[in-house]
């Protein structure tokens, strides 16, 4: 068991402490009730003499106590489970929303570095195991230590000798169990990575099953998942195998602590040292003091489970003390990112910037560009050339490594994420579509939007017509991914998020490769209404959308080669000059 993660675990256990307390005063009430009775029992059971003589004038009333303490017992395990339950699902919850809300803050190279599937794994399912784990935990660990101490108090006011044998005998039992435990945590390890490996290729193939068909993979995932698959089932097994021991190894060690406590005992019955009452309760409290170590080990695999995948989870809430990633301050410079950013005219700097996603690969080296106010500028250049990750850095998905970048004079890493993002409006390429309606999807640009917005910002995107052919307009449910749009039709709700919101920046990354040349040119028009008087990123692959841009920047293996307008390019006969004339010559 890592101690770390068993103090974080209690740090967010103990964020209820009323939980915490009634479980414990609930769990005391119902091990005590427990106890009691073995007492009462051998009471009773000293007041019948022989046959024919039972004294019922004493036995009764404490038949009479012991139903009242089962009945106190029964009560207090109800209000403890309740707890236990209340308690582990509020802790899951937790974990959840502040896994989620990390994500969130993550810069990018965290996501890209991390299987998806890895991921979603480490916040449902691994979250699930460490629920189970704590309610195991609570309800039978938590109560098995409380049974185990009471036993021993009231063993030691009956008899110290018989007592003094279940003691010594007791190490043994511990020994076994944490020996083997020790053994099934690098398994149970092992197990929920391979979990996380095995969910991720399930989403990928599931997401991509088109794909797979059309080019007759399906045999090869097959393959692969199968081989995933048989390790996770190896693994699986190594790790129930050793820690399935536990349980019939410490049973056996308790089998002999019932055993001498039965034979010490009778040996005192016959000489007279004990009662026969007296031998019962002890035999009882043998059993009941045994019984918590078979629980505890019953329930180590869903502990040791637990604790690993918690492990797991914090990996990921805390990724910056693991030095997988910087998990960026959204509040940092507060103060100075709101007026900087409310007060966003437009103008953009890159000064010296330099940036590799791994040091082997330089990518963009000592970049210095001056943007004013207004300006439409186009980047082009061949694939892998840098021009993504230009806007990658702009949008401060990833930060420099070296230099900076100013956004009307104010370096964007003094600007919180929120109120320097809320400046941009940005088109992909790849276009992402939430579970909601058409009109929930366009407000994601403006969630106070009208819906007489709504409508002029799915007019002047051109997206009007096909919404209102969709069954239900406007408020028609697309599902995840938009599955029942076209490629198009998607991308032309992605370009009327923006036109709603109006940004001060925006960035269009081959905004519409997806959309017919003649709508495409319809948006260009619309494009150019909005784009009047702010600065705009254009990146584009056909060359023929971005003639009219104040700025072309000609981008090659990171570096800017070339840079003007369309005519002066041309007229240059350079390298952008070779890409626009291969566009249109003929093969």
């Amino acid at each position: 068991m890592n101690k770390k993660t068993a103090s974080k675990l209690l740090k967010y256990i103990l964020k209820y402490k009323l939980l915490t307390a009634s479980s414990i005063i609930f769990s005391v009430a119902s091990v005590i009730s427990a106890l009691y009775l073995p007492v009462l029992n051998g009471r009773a059971i000293d007041h019948i003499i022989s046959a024919g003589k039972v004294d019922f004038d004493k036995i009764i009333p404490i038949l009479l106590e012991a139903a009242v303490m089962v009945l106190i017992g029964s009560i207090a395990q109800w209000i403890m489970t309740l707890s236990n339950n209340k308690l582990s699902f509020s802790v899951v919850r937790d974990l959840r929303q502040d896994a989620t809300s990390v994500i969130q803050t993550l810069p990018l190279s965290y996501i890209d570095s991390h299987s998806t599937g890895d991921t979603v794994s480490r916040i449902i399912t691994d979250a699930e195991q460490v629920g189970d784990g704590l309610l195991l935990g609570f309800s039978q660990t938590f109560t098995g230590i409380i049974t185990i101490f009471g036993t021993l108090f009231f063993m030691f006011r009956l008899n110290v000798w018989v007592a003094l044998i279940v003691v010594l005998v007791t190490p043994l039992s511990l020994f076994v169990a944490s020996f083997i435990a020790r053994k099934t945590h690098r398994y149970f390890k092992e197990q929920s990575q391979i979990r996380g490996q095995q969910t991720g290729m399930i989403s990928e193939v599931i997401g991509n099953e088109k794909i797979v068909q059309a080019f007759d993979m399906e045999d090869h995932y097959r393959d692969r998942f199968n081989e995933v698959n048989e390790n996770l089932e190896k693994v699986s097994l190594k790790a129930t195998f050793f820690s399935s021991l536990v349980n019939p190894c410490t049973r056996f060690v308790n089998s002999c602590v019932y055993a001498g406590v039965a034979c010490f005992g009778a040996l005192n019955v016959l000489s007279g040292g004990m009662t026969i009452g007296g031998l019962t309760i002890f035999l009882s409290y043998a059993g009941q003091y045994t019984k918590p170590f078979n629980e505890i080990s019953s329930v180590l695999t869903e502990m040791q489970n637990a604790f690993v995948c918690a492990q797991r989870l914090f990996e990921m809430i805390e990724a910056e003390r693991y030095g997988e990633s910087e998990i960026f301050d959204e509040e940092i410079n507060s103060e100075k990112a709101s007026v900087a950013a409310e007060n966003a005219i437009g103008n953009v700097s890159f000064d010296n910037v330099s940036f590799s996603y791994s040091k082997a690969k330089p990518l963009i080296q000592n970049l210095t560009l001056d943007i004013t106010n207004g300006m439409h500028v186009a980047i082009v250049g061949p694939t892998g050339c840098g021009k993504t990750t230009l806007i990658n850095l702009l949008m401060r998905f990833y930060d420099v490594d070296e230099g900076s970048i100013r956004v009307d004079k104010k370096d964007i890493r003094d600007l919180s994420f929120h109120k320097l993002r809320r400046k941009y409006g940005m088109v992909l390429q790849d276009t992402w579509i939430k579970t909601g309606t058409v009109r929930e999807n366009i407000c994601i640009g403006k969630k106070d939007a009208t819906d007489a917005e709504v409508e002029a910002a799915a007019r002047a995107s051109h997206a009007y017509s096909f919404i209102k052919r969709l069954p239900n307009g406007f408020d028609t449910m697309l599902g995840e991914g938009g599955a029942v749009l076209s490629a198009g039709e998607a991308q032309l709700l992605c370009i009327c998020r923006v036109m709603i919101a109006i940004p001060s920046i925006l960035i269009l990354d081959e905004a519409t490769s997806s959309i017919d040349t003649r709508t495409e040119h319809r948006i260009q028009r619309a494009f150019s209404k909005m784009t009047a008087g702010r600065t705009s990123f254009i990146i584009a692959h056909r060359l023929s959308t971005i003639k009219n841009s104040d700025l072309i920047l000609v981008m090659k293996d990171g570096n800017i080669i070339e840079h003007g307008s369309h005519d002066a390019l041309m007229l240059s006969g350079g390298f952008y000059s070779e890409l626009y004339n291969s566009q249109f010559s003929t093969y």
